[in-house]
């Protein structure tokens, strides 16, 4: 496991009590470490390709039309609006679910109807968009009834397997959510651990809802995340002491294969979501906690969906973000010019590779064994 974890705790250091950081060590030496400076990150730039937004004349005037109409209140129908997705796979081999884990967003789009109301979407896809669905809805059918209808002709196809959860990101719209897919025995897991969806989102933006006739940029949702002040860390999920550490993203994988055969608590993601070119060389910021409770300590923390770690300057301590809007206190140090700069340091690093980093949970620095390893990305959703 993490043999190379040997890297030193900083003495003393504590999740309740602030500390002072004396040093930044990889998972490999214990030794302080450098980590790549922003300004010398210009490898990490989006692996995403623009779509083409090109049109034949007659479309670009017909757009310009419904737009006019739109502005007027005359846009597009509603059953024009309710029409699936162009690049919906609905009529596809992806269009029935087998996945166990759903992504979903019901939400409003920017695009406008006759009426010069913004139309709704229902999205669905699984981690591996295996299976995707898209479908317009007018404003007036926003309501877990409508929701579980979709959702129930959804399961109705032949050879269509239902989840067991379903995860989104859209906090205002937990109760609606919620309701629907309880109704259907489905568990709603309100959660940021979306990448697959969020991908999706901003894909659809630039290939789907822009070519829309009834697009407006003036329409983007009022739904955005809400992150509040963090509340303090339950004695549970307290450790004795942290380090900010680093690993090859090779061998950081390697180690997350204990996670994949079930050997250690933790969760992995799929790479593709980050966007960002990454190698086995590239290295990956974490943070490892050190208890001689470790197993325990895993165990509580997995029973947590884990969306990010902070590093908040301004208040000096460590933010564990979970769900899709809770943040702890995690850990705290010590203000000092040093230790500010190193918390900014490993922020930057974090930043450099597109928000990828790791937590680690462990019985001590010298362990060879790792208890929990989350694989996390620091990402807000589209305001699609």
């Amino acid at each position: 496991m993490l043999a190379a974890c040997a890297a030193p705790a900083r003495a003393g250091l504590s999740l309740a009590q602030p500390q002072p950081i004396t040093s930044l060590p990889t998972l490999r030496a214990p030794v302080a470490s450098r980590f790549i400076p922003a300004a010398s990150a210009s490898n990490f730039l989006s692996s995403s390709s623009p779509v083409s937004s090109s049109s034949s004349s007659a479309g670009r005037q017909q757009r310009r039309r419904w737009r006019r109409r739109a502005e007027g209140g005359t846009g597009p129908t509603v059953a024009e609006a309710e029409q699936p997705a162009a690049s919906s796979s609905n009529s596809s081999s992806k269009s029935v679910p087998q996945s166990d884990v759903w992504e979903l967003d019901f939400c409003s789009r920017p695009i406008l109807d006759e009426r010069g109301k913004k139309v709704w979407e229902l999205i669905i896809c699984d981690p591996e968009r295996s299976f995707e669905y898209a479908q317009y809805y007018p404003n007036n059918k926003i309501n877990s009834t409508e929701l579980k209808k979709a959702l129930e002709a959804v399961l109705a196809q032949p050879g269509a397997r239902k989840p067991s959860s379903a995860r989104f990101f859209r906090g205002q719209m937990q109760t609606i959510i919620s309701r629907a897919l309880s109704d259907l025995g489905i568990a709603p897991v309100p959660s940021r651990r979306c990448f697959t969806l969020m991908n999706w989102l901003e894909d659809r933006l630039e290939s789907v809802y822009k070519q829309h006739p009834g697009y407006s940029d003036k329409a983007s949702t009022l739904f955005t995340i809400d992150l509040g002040a963090p509340e303090e860390l339950p004695d549970a999920l307290r450790g004795e002491k942290w380090s900010f550490v680093q690993l090859p993203l090779g061998t950081l994988q390697q180690e997350l294969g204990e996670v994949t055969a079930g050997r250690a608590f933790g969760a992995t993601l799929d790479l593709a979501a980050v966007r960002h070119p990454l190698t086995p060389d590239t290295l990956v910021p974490g943070v490892a906690v050190y208890s001689r409770r470790a197993d325990p300590l895993a165990a509580w923390t997995n029973g947590l969906d884990l969306a990010a770690v902070v590093a908040d300057t301004d208040r000096a301590f460590l933010i564990l973000e979970t769900g899709y809007n809770d943040r702890w206190r995690y850990g705290a140090y010590r203000r000092s010019l040093e230790t500010t700069a190193e918390a900014q340091a490993w922020e930057q690093a974090k930043q450099a590779v597109g928000g990828l980093h790791f937590l680690a949970v462990m019985p001590d620095e010298e362990s060879e064994v790792c208890s929990g390893l989350w694989l996390l990305l620091d990402r807000r959703p589209p305001n699609v």
